[in-house]
């Protein structure tokens, strides 16, 4: 029977009961951590030929790595990842470790100078507003917010945005300056953007004639199952709809290689790429080459990264199981949670009782189970319900991944308790 379904002594006899085993986890001294989206060093060790690497320094166009120039990155690596975003290398730029950079300055840039669409630039205006679908991933909302951008939340479903509630509200309001997305495996639900989602996003008919998708392609090769998962190709749909400068795309190998040392790519349109070119070479000569090179060499071609990353799947998937197994066998019976079962990405999204998601937080780091704050993957970090947690499964040994689970269930059965308790 349901948790809230039961009579008031059950309940009782129920939460007891939870209260013991919460006694028996705190007294086991745990130090576990499911915070964040880190490559295990078992993945990171994958990587390991990179530190031989690269075995020269002149690039395929004759271009001395070691020296200055290249703001738009090694051609030869440009075109790997195009084929892997569905683009064409002229439209990307091979950059530093860091994706989130190149958001920032893509925002910081549109502030400033516009857009190629802009009628002047985002900063005169008295508001800009963003989109933010929910769940969806903080570090998005805190940079915007950092910048000063106001943060709208819409609904975030299996198929991607709520284009209904998006089309509506951008149509109308010209202060709605753009959109996040993580269109494939989204932190940290895992849903993925469809086709349809996708066409009606790059034609819908705005009010800002700037309106940006900041198309976040974090996760596009982290598949957890045989099935790869393609990416809609949104740069296509929005030329064919008129709107080709619409999205900004970026990638990275943050989580295929060393994410301390990885390569950084910003994709577009040919007049965005030359306007983000022409504001980074006011404050670059260039980026690290030498580590572009020794990527080109490790992976070779495009499957040499799918490849790759079939191995990075072999280590995680078995740490994605192990938390659907326990979350099914211990909570699916009490009618109190419900999760997510992603094909690929590095989550797992638990929405709990409602009311609940900051108690289980609690009781687990009391627990020695570190955490993601409860609304953490909500604008300014507030969940209106107070259930979402995301769970970050990837970095510790399975047998961790089990023990903190064990210990996540119980405190989520807890919780559910003492609410219904009042």
């Amino acid at each position: 029977m349901a948790l809230p379904d039961l009579a008031p002594a059950d309940l009782a006899a129920f939460a007891d009961a939870q209260r013991a085993a919460y006694a028996e986890l705190k007294a086991k001294g745990l130090q576990l951590d499911l915070t964040r989206g880190k490559p295990s060093p078992e993945q990171l060790d994958l990587s390991e030929a990179l530190l031989s690497l690269p075995s020269g320094h002149v690039a395929a166009d004759g271009t001395d790595v070691r020296n200055y120039g290249g703001l738009a990155g090694l051609p030869e690596l440009r075109a790997i990842f195009a084929e892997l975003l569905g683009t064409s290398p002229a439209n990307v730029v091979a950059a530093g470790n860091s994706s989130l950079t190149l958001m920032h300055d893509t925002l910081v840039q549109s502030l400033l100078y516009g857009r190629p669409d802009s009628p002047e630039p985002w900063g005169v205006e008295d508001v800009v507003r963003f989109l933010c679908p929910v769940p969806g991933y903080d570090r998005h909302f805190a940079l915007a917010d950092r910048l000063g951008i106001e943060l709208v939340p819409v609904p975030l479903n299996d198929e991607g945005p709520d284009t209904e509630v998006v089309a509506a509200m951008v149509a109308d309001d010209p202060t709605i300056k753009g959109m996040w997305l993580v269109p494939t495996y989204a932190n940290p639900t895992g849903s993925v953007c469809s086709e349809d989602v996708a066409r009606t996003l790059a034609s819908m008919p705005t009010a800002a004639p700037d309106f940006t998708i900041l198309w976040d392609n974090a996760y596009a090769v982290h598949h957890l199952t045989d099935v790869e998962t393609a990416t809609p190709d949104i740069l296509a749909l929005a030329a064919e709809a008129g709107n080709p400068h619409r999205v900004v795309m970026f990638a990275s190998t943050s989580k295929i290689t060393f994410a301390g040392a990885g390569v950084a790519f910003l994709a577009g349109s040919e007049a965005t790429v030359a306007a983000y070119l022409e504001g980074l070479g006011f404050y670059s000569i260039g980026p690290d080459k030498v580590n572009q090179l020794r990527h080109v060499e490790f992976f070779g071609d495009a499957e040499g990264v799918r490849a790759h990353m079939r191995k990075h799947r072999d280590l995680i998937a078995p740490k994605f199981a192990e938390v659907q197994r326990i979350l099914g066998e211990r909570l699916t019976e009490h009618g109190i949670a419900e999760w997510t079962d992603p094909a690929g990405g590095y989550f797992v999204s638990l929405d709990v009782l409602d009311g609940t998601a900051r108690r289980v937080v609690e009781l687990a780091k009391e627990a020695g189970i570190a955490l993601t704050p409860a609304g953490s993957s909500f604008p300014y970090g507030e969940d209106p319900r107070d259930r979402n947690i995301r769970l970050a499964p990837t970095l510790p040994p399975v047998a961790e991944v089990t023990a903190a689970m064990e210990g996540v269930a119980t405190c989520v059965l807890l919780a559910a308790a003492e609410s219904l308790q009042g």
